[in-house]
């Protein structure tokens, strides 16, 4: 029983691609360290920390088996996505409600052990991570919707260590939200002709992929400005202005890298090079906390 338990386990961890926790921690890091930086004037404890990884973990893999649990009827239609744990029958569904069940129990442990406020917003987070899934179903802002959920990671880095939420934090969720929508408008691209035919909503279904790309780019033109602001608004000096300019040729070249006519490297756009964009920001960041 306990090698069953184990083995589903790692299935429902690669179903939802746990190792892309990346995209949003080092987010949700830099949102706790700012906060604290700007509001406290010092650097959260490593207590704070803990618990804001927790919270993350718990949240993000909640968000990912819900969409995995909503959407496998569309995932077994597609040949893309046919193969996935869910419809490939390789995990139960109730093992994996079970599994999103106690990832929300994470998250509400890791809230409860930080502030007031963050147990407040946990029913704000548990809906937006729930309504994500089902908003291609009627909008093709669905990638705007999934900005907001990725955004609340470092506007929940910083209601954990600060108790609160100023114009700093939510620029910084902005930033981040617009970052998101940018490459997951990308990443649906390849799903055009599919949403078409199932009637699915997707800014690339709605538009078409050139206008589609040039949405992402101006997204991402927004990260750009937002990240800007926060040099301007922060204590960051130096150091996070170079990490500002890295991350602005990371999204030149995910954008060089893929266009109408081929999307072939379209999953190191996606993948490869908006994890290696959230870690370079943070890390940055931190080397103009420490050094700058």
């Amino acid at each position: 029983m306990t090698m069953g338990w184990i083995y589903r386990v790692k299935v429902i961890l690669n179903m939802i691609k746990f190792e892309h926790t990346v995209f949003a921690l080092p987010f949700a890091y830099l949102g706790a360290v700012l906060g604290s930086l700007v509001v406290m004037d010092r650097l959260p404890s490593w207590g704070q920390i803990g618990w804001v990884t927790l919270a993350m973990v718990g949240a993000r893999s909640a968000a990912m088996a819900l969409n995995r649990l909503i959407d496998r009827h569309i995932d077994a239609k597609n040949p893309r996505t046919a193969n996935r744990a869910i419809p490939a029958g390789q995990i139960s569904v109730p093992a994996v409600w079970w599994f999103v069940v106690v990832s929300f129990l994470v998250l509400f442990i890791a809230a409860y052990n930080l502030n007031k406020l963050a147990v407040q917003l946990f029913p704000v987070a548990v809906f937006v991570l729930v309504i994500y899934s089902y908003t291609k179903r009627f909008t093709w802002a669905c990638h705007l919707v999934l900005g907001v959920a990725l955004g609340l990671a470092p506007l929940g880095g910083w209601v954990a260590t600060t108790g609160q939420i100023d114009g700093v934090a939510l620029l910084l969720f902005v930033t981040v939200a617009l970052w998101t929508a940018g490459f997951d408008v990308i990443y649906a691209c390849q799903d055009e002709d599919f949403d078409r035919r199932e009637g699915l909503y997707s800014i690339p279904a709605r538009f078409g992929l050139r206008r589609a790309l040039n949405m992402s780019r101006w997204f991402h033109a927004g990260t750009v400005l937002g990240l800007l602001f926060l040099w301007l608004l922060t204590p960051l000096s130096g150091w996070f202005f170079v990490g500002v300019l890295a991350a602005t040729a990371i999204l030149i070249y995910e954008h060089r890298i893929v266009s109408p006519d081929d999307l072939s490297r379209l999953n190191t756009a996606f993948f490869t090079m908006n994890g290696v964009l959230s870690v370079v920001v943070f890390l940055f960041a931190m080397v103009d906390v420490i050094w700058g």
